[in-house]
């Protein structure tokens, strides 16, 4: 595997590179406004300087103006010359330099008018011509140069400064950088410390939100909500594995002990029927059992929808008041349905659940009242209340219901009842495989489950 830069060693280089980048552009541009300035210095003294010769021409006569020439050029260090008569007469020029390398000198994107530079002998030159009139008849053609190896000398030195000052200046960046990432980054480490920290049996440590700074306050944020899952769904799992077993090991142990007892001695052939037909609706309770988990497990797992069909909800309930309509009669229970609607999904699944709560209606029902099924579209939506009088739901127990194998009775002793616990999960797990949502209350001597179903296709994602 690749060998992988931390954030920190990446922010390190990044600020150095960046102080380089910046310095050194700053020092090129501050290099090239000297060499400017320098080159301006230059042609304003060489101008200067044929102004000074121009002067000297017209108040010196012919014969004297040599003389007169070489006393000026020679107070001048660096300073060259060469003047000349229109007709080609050399008055003047600076002794053992050579000027035909400056004849062919252009001005190649220079300011001044007249100005050039020229390379001689490893040095260079910035130079200016003119013509000016003289003393009697006729015009000077005027060649002056100046020796720039002053400014060079000065400007490799500034080079190589900010050359040494650049690297000094990435070094000391490259180190605050490291400094500032480490001190910047150490929420995370700590976040990362906090998160070592998770385990199955510590699912209840949280990210420091306050501490952190606001950049990391939503990702903290998301960390924890996502550790509160987390616990919550262990939690959950946890409960639902221990009530697992003791719903398995009371069929199971029913079993065992009525086997143990009938080969304890020899029985007639009536009591191995009895114990037989006993075990048999053990086994049938065990089935039923995982049967449900099963299709629970199905509908939350991203199984789709087997058959999508328009269904319509009045004929449902109606179905199934028929079919529970002996046991009704029987408990003294009166049957209501109100309303209709109309909605896409699983034909068997949605009577499925509305089997579910209208058995678990019937099961809490006093007798003598009455069970109403509300049907209804609201919007986009379409609404199914199911709601039964009897014994309240406590409001501490109302958050639970939907859990599998939880039972308000947590004793578990109605052994008159065949329920494991599954219905209202499985109920809730088809609605939502259709997109919608369950909720309950209870109140007033009234127990409500309202399902809300879209109108549209739906389909579990």
């Amino acid at each position: 595997m690749r060998h992988r830069l931390s954030l920190t060693v990446r922010l390190t280089i990044l600020f150095s590179l960046s102080s380089a980048v910046v310095l050194l552009g700053l020092g090129v541009l501050i290099w090239l406004a000297m060499e400017r300035h320098f080159a301006n210095e230059d042609f304003v003294v060489l101008g200067d300087n044929i102004r000074l010769i121009e002067r000297v021409a017209h108040e010196t006569p012919v014969d004297r103006l040599p003389a007169r020439l070489r006393e000026l050029v020679e107070h001048h260090p660096g300073f060259v010359a060469r003047v000349q008569t229109a007709q080609g007469k050399m008055l003047f020029a600076t002794r053992d330099f050579d000027f035909r390398p400056a004849e062919s000198a252009t001005n190649e994107g220079l300011t001044y008018e007249g100005t050039f530079v020229w390379q001689q002998e490893a040095k260079y030159y910035r130079g200016m011509r003119a013509e000016v009139p003289m003393l009697g008849a006729g015009a000077l053609k005027i060649v002056v140069g100046m020796d720039t190896e002053i400014h060079a000398h000065f400007m490799h030195a500034f080079r190589r400064s900010l050359a040494f000052y650049t690297m000094l200046a990435a070094f000391a960046s490259g180190l605050l950088g490291w400094w500032a990432a480490r001190r910047g980054l150490a929420p995370l480490r700590m976040m990362a410390s906090r998160a070592k920290d998770v385990t199955a049996n510590r699912l209840d440590a949280r990210m420091p939100v306050a501490a952190v700074p606001v950049e990391m306050a939503d990702l903290a944020a998301t960390l924890n909500a996502m550790l509160e899952r987390l616990q919550n769904d262990f939690q959950r799992l946890s409960e639902f594995s221990s009530d697992l077993a003791h719903e398995l090991r009371t069929p199971i142990t029913n079993l065992m002990t009525q086997t143990h007892v009938v080969l304890a001695q020899p029985r007639d052939a009536a009591k191995y029927r009895d114990v037989l037909t006993s075990n048999a609706e053990e086994f049938q309770r065990l089935g039923r059992m995982v049967s449900d988990m099963l299709y629970l497990a199905k509908m939350e797992h991203g199984i789709t929808l087997p058959n999508e069909e328009s269904i319509d909800i009045a004929d449902e309930v109606q179905a199934l008041f028929d079919f529970y309509d002996a046991l009704a009669e029987d408990k003294g229970v009166n049957l209501q349905l109100h309303g209709n609607a109309r909605i896409t999904g699983d034909r068997l699944m949605v009577r499925r659940a509305l089997s579910n709560l209208l058995s678990n209606a019937l099961r809490y029902t006093a007798e003598g009242r009455q069970i109403m099924v509300s049907v209804r579209e609201q919007g986009t939506t379409a609404m199914i209340v199911v709601e039964n009088e009897g014994e309240e739901i406590r409001p501490d127990l109302l958050p639970y219901i939907f859990d599998r194998f939880y039972r308000a009775d947590k004793s578990r002793a109605r052994l008159d009842s065949d329920s494991v616990g599954l219905g209202l999960s499985i109920t809730k797990a088809i609605v939502v495989a259709h997109g919608g949502n369950i909720a309950a209350s209870s109140s007033g001597g009234r127990t409500r489950f309202t399902m809300t179903f879209p109108h549209g296709r739906i389909g579990l994602t």
